[in-house]
């Protein structure tokens, strides 16, 4: 199935990527899937555009945040069909501000609860993150080499550093609340330290 997230920040990546979920009669409708012939791979999306009543699809009545980590908005936001007509609602001029604000109210709430970077760090990161931008207009290859560089470092530290909590005994809750990311990230991140 094709997901297709609207928002991403780089503070939480895909753990909690956003955005306007579709609402049929109240509730998140199953998948659509798009008939593209004969074969057994049959395309399908959860993508808020793809309710439109066309083609046998169901017609979204509403829309709500939603984010990656399960989190959906209580707000819902009344589609104006009268308005849309009979267009796709990828061509519609479809408001999305109520949800994009949801989300990002939802990821104040996980940035909260985050353990803060130290202060130098951040700055380090934003340092080479603006650096590592300037030397892939200027050398990509010598940019691609070091976001290899740093993704190897990182690993690294990332393995030692879930392998000595896990020897210590902190719960996968913990550990998911203090990076931003589900409980399941944080078991795998803590499992997958014993094999490294």
């Amino acid at each position: 199935m094709l997901v297709e997230w609207d928002w991403w920040t780089v503070d939480f990546g895909d753990a909690h990527a956003g955005a306007a979920g579709a609402l049929v009669g109240g509730s998140e409708p199953r998948p659509v899937y798009f008939d593209v012939g004969s074969g057994s791979d049959v395309p399908s999306t959860t993508h808020w555009s793809a309710y439109d009543g066309r083609a046998r699809r169901p017609r979204a009545d509403a829309l709500r945040a939603a984010c990656a980590c399960g989190w959906r908005s209580a707000a819902q936001y009344f589609l104006d069909w009268d308005t849309i007509g009979d267009r796709p609602l990828y061509e519609a001029d479809v408001d999305l501000t109520g949800p994009l604000a949801d989300w990002t109210a939802h990821l104040s709430v996980v940035r909260d609860a985050a353990v803060p970077l130290p202060e130098r760090l951040a700055a380090l990161l934003a340092e080479i993150a603006g650096q590592l931008t300037a030397t892939a207009a200027d050398v990509p290859l010598a940019a691609l080499r070091a976001a290899g560089v740093l993704e190897r470092i990182a690993a690294r530290v990332g393995r030692e550093t879930a392998g000595a909590l896990r020897d210590d005994g902190m719960p996968a809750e913990v550990v998911a609340t203090a990076l931003g990311i589900t409980r399941s990230r944080a078991l795998v991140l803590l499992l997958t330290a014993q094999d490294g």
